[in-house]
């Protein structure tokens, strides 16, 4: 049987991680991420991390509420060294729409473990005024 490569591995685990959070299956959700993971998401306030990102997921999945993000166009570099790794990718999301998940991944005990991940909604260019004017601007 052939041993598999580094990016495959990195590939199987953010396929896992996304799985897990479609079937509401925390033991796999948080298997595939390091305990001192980050999740970034969409709203400006959403830096989850340790027991507070642990009590949000549980809130969904508790009641069978999951996510659902079907990735495509995925693209993995692993560093020299073969301990990190990172990616982006296009994910398809029902509500909405077509999203980027971007992240970093470490190589601990033989195990790739998602470190970061950061979901972001990707604005078109000529859309970017408007969508600034209706958020506001930043300081």
């Amino acid at each position: 049987m052939p041993e598999t490569t580094p990016d495959a591995a990195v590939e199987a685990v953010l396929d896992a991680f996304h799985a897990a959070a479609a079937a509401t299956d925390e033991v796999r959700y948080f298997a595939a991420l390091s305990p001192n993971a980050v999740f970034l998401g969409t709203a400006p306030g959403e830096r989850w991390a340790g027991d507070d990102f642990r009590s949000f997921v549980h809130s969904y999945f508790s009641r069978g509420k999951g996510w659902t993000y079907i990735s495509s166009d995925r693209s993995v570099e692993i560093a020299a060294d073969g301990q990190t790794a990172w990616f982006d990718e296009t994910v398809a999301n029902e509500f909405y729409g077509q999203c980027r998940g971007t992240g970093v991944l470490q190589l601990n005990d033989g195990k790739w473990r998602i470190e970061q991940y950061n979901l972001t909604i990707p604005i078109p260019d000529e859309l970017a005024a408007d969508v600034v004017t209706t958020i506001g601007k930043p300081c």
